[in-house]
């Protein structure tokens, strides 16, 4: 039977306020879509009824590192924050999604597990440039490799001939190589005094700007020799390298970039010292900074948020030490990323629609999901969250629904939560239920 689903607040395409509207859904689908409340199987009532988010940067570490994250309960946790499908990087997992056979073996590690949709990226690595094309054709999305080194020794960073060998690999398939965009080309240090490990500044000092910049630099000049080809900057947190961008775009380059919620909510000016769960790579940076993507996100330079979602054991984030230039790098956002956007994007003005464009729509194209993900619209998958704007809650490591609950951002609180969220027609979460998450889940492998 269809399944009709109705609010006073409903944010469909192309809509800058929320409006009353109905949808039916069937098979998983949006069948209709009828403007005005009707009494409906489901009813948001006043709250908001948003298209779900797709989140594309999440580190799902199944198989190999799976104490790290797994993939029940990383798509259980975004399910909480309203992300009804998430697109999963090629590390930290062992072994990496490098070749059509590892790629096997990451769906089958999560097939019957998920609670959202999940997708997948490939990994662009030193040698690895004839398994590229049989990675898009087994279903992968788009392809990422760094210009400094990963962090795991089974993703190693590439030089600039490995690019010019993925680049040529790619150049006529209907793919994206992403790009972690720092690139180290400064000589050696001169010996200096001791830095405290425990220090934010030491850390930062470490990742400069420029390294963001010279980054990117590099990747605009070779993507002038593959105009076809899509290149995307994850992660960006350096405004200093927004005039490159600016300029690279401006030029016509296919050229796409995405921040994230911790360089959009948090600043260095702020970060206390001995508190590795702030670490991250790119740094978090300082206000002015942050007020810079801000901006960059709303003049377009910058085209989606993510989270970047990059978890370890407890062990490896050195708390109790509070050694940060010793700590693994990454910061743990998956069921929370809306809410933050939502209460710092308030206070800029920034509306509820711009937010999910950003978090929903343009994450859906840039994965290659936009025929299907991202918008309330007719022949849609069925993706859905209910969203209460108003309500605010305490960043608590009981209110944290991934495998290990290390995250910089307990402690805060924050406003808009997540009602409820649906995948494909399908009750995923619930907020005010006994049993939040549904008992078997329902998520696919695109």
């Amino acid at each position: 039977m269809p399944l009709t689903v109705s609010g006073h607040r409903v944010l469909l395409p192309g809509s800058t306020e929320p409006r009353p509207a109905t949808l039916t859904v069937e098979d998983g689908k949006i069948l209709a879509v009828d403007d005005g409340w009707r009494v409906s199987d489901v009813d948001a009532g006043d709250y908001v009824l948003i298209p779900g988010l797709v989140d594309a940067h999440v580190h799902l570490n199944e198989p190999g590192r799976t104490h790290w994250e797994g993939f029940a309960t990383g798509t259980r946790a975004a399910s909480a924050g309203g992300v009804t499908c998430v697109v999963d990087m090629p590390l930290n997992s062992l072994p990496p999604t490098t070749t059509v056979g590892n790629l096997g073996l990451k769906r089958d590690a999560a097939n019957g597990q998920c609670f959202t949709d999940v997708a997948f990226w490939g990994g662009v690595i030193p040698g690895n440039h004839v398994h590229l094309k049989p990675l898009v054709s087994n279903g992968v999305k788009g392809f990422k490799c760094f210009l400094i080194e990963s962090g795991v020794e089974e993703f190693p960073c590439v030089t600039e001939g490995d690019v010019r060998l993925a680049m040529e690999a790619i150049k006529d398939v209907p793919t994206v190589l992403l790009f972690h965009a720092e690139l180290d080309n400064t000589p050696a240090p001169s010996p200096q005094p001791p830095h405290s490990s425990t220090a934010y500044s030491t850390f930062l000092e470490s990742r400069p700007e420029k390294l963001e910049v010279d980054a990117i630099s590099l990747i605009t000049r070779l993507q002038q020799q593959f105009p076809a080809l899509r290149c995307h900057i994850v992660h960006l947190s350096a405004a200093s390298a927004l005039p490159v961008i600016r300029a690279a775009k401006s030029s016509g380059l296919n050229l796409t970039v995405e921040t994230c919620f911790h360089y959009l909510c948090l600043a260095a000016n702020n970060l206390p010292d001995g508190h590795p769960e702030f670490k991250c790579c790119p740094p978090i940076r300082d206000d002015a900074n942050r007020q810079l993507l801000w901006d960059a996100l709303l003049d377009d330079t910058i085209d989606c948020v993510v989270s970047d979602h990059s978890p370890c054991i407890a062990e490896l984030k050195k708390l109790d030490e509070g050694d940060i230039m010793g700590a693994w790098g990454g910061i743990s956002t998956l069921g929370l990323g809306l809410s933050l956007l939502w209460t710092e994007g308030s206070k800029r003005g920034v509306t509820l629609a711009r937010i999910l464009e950003w978090t929903s729509k343009k994450t859906a194209e840039h994965a290659g999901l936009a025929h299907r993900k991202g918008q309330l619209a007719v022949g849609y998958d069925a993706d859905f969250a209910i969203f209460d704007p108003d309500a605010e809650f305490k960043v608590t490591k009981a209110a944290l629904h991934f495998k290990n609950k290390l995250s910089a951002y307990e402690g805060l609180t924050l406003r808009g939560r997540v009602q409820q969220t649906y995948v494909r027609g399908s009750l995923v979460y619930d907020a005010t239920a006994t049993e939040k998450f549904a008992s078997a889940p329902v998520g696919i492998l695109l």
